[in-house]
């Protein structure tokens, strides 16, 4: 009998992860419109918030949202506060060393936004002596202090501070993700005054290859079932419901 029960222990040991059984903690921002967001009752809502209920309805396992600030996602999912990410999290080879990454659930370009007229070009030139805006530990942080080293670059704890400083002329760009930057900002009446400036901003190094979930290093199973859910409501018309219900457009990408 104990040998049977020794046999049923590591059988069970070595099943990564139980989807029958399990509460998946997934770990979001709640500070990134569309992608997420809170409504005046304090409900996240967005992109990425579907995408996640979309992933763990597919995997079968209790869908928990734990609300982190940016600054402290991945610290946060290595000391077990969650146990993935999704929260629009670049798949960068700097974040690669300290987690794991599905593969990619949407991919957008990076552009830089101005006030209409001012006259500033989305070069190193142009934006010489220029107040660039970037949220913190974003990809575009990377980005901006590696090709923007003549401009002051400001760090903002979330990105709904970086539109409100460039609405006060308090920045005079800022560069975040397009989708994000037309949704969130140029949309809204605080965005009528500003425009894009032409062309996009990308450095595989910075901004690496798309948004993937999240998760602890060595946990492969849990991975596997992630890519299988992943290419799962890509295929069932899931994905194109909730895309659809934010975008005008793929924004899987290529």
């Amino acid at each position: 009998m104990k040998k049977f029960l020794s046999l049923i222990l590591v059988g069970l040991m070595s099943v990564p992860f139980m989807v029958s059984a399990e509460e998946l903690r997934v770990g979001v921002e709640g500070a990134y419109p569309p992608f997420s967001y809170k409504d005046a009752s304090g409900e996240m809502l967005g992109f990425d918030i579907d995408i996640a209920h979309a992933l763990c309805d597919e995997m079968g396992v209790k869908c928990t949202l734990v609300e982190q600030d940016w600054d402290g996602m991945i610290p946060a999912l290595i000391s077990r506060r969650f146990d993935i990410i999704v929260a629009s999290m670049s798949v960068t080879e700097e974040r690669k060393r300290r987690v794991d990454f599905s593969d990619k659930y949407y991919n957008t370009p990076a552009r830089l936004v101005v006030r209409k007229g001012s006259g500033i070009r989305g070069t190193k030139e142009g934006l010489s002596g220029k107040r660039v805006g970037v949220q913190r530990g974003a990809t575009h942080q990377c980005y901006a202090e590696k090709f923007f080293t003549d401009s002051a670059v400001k760090l903002y704890g979330t990105q709904e501070e970086v539109f409100l400083d460039l609405a006060a002329g308090r920045i005079d760009a800022q560069l975040s993700d397009a989708v994000q930057a037309e949704e969130g900002f140029l949309s809204t009446p605080s965005g009528k005054d500003f425009e894009f400036l032409p062309g996009n901003q990308y450095d595989l190094g910075c901004h690496g290859v798309g948004a993937g979930v999240a998760l602890r290093k060595g946990n492969d199973g849990l991975r596997t079932r992630l890519n299988k859910a992943i290419k799962a409501i890509r295929a069932n018309g899931i994905y194109k419901k909730i895309n659809d219900k934010y975008f005008g457009f793929d924004v899987y990408g290529d």
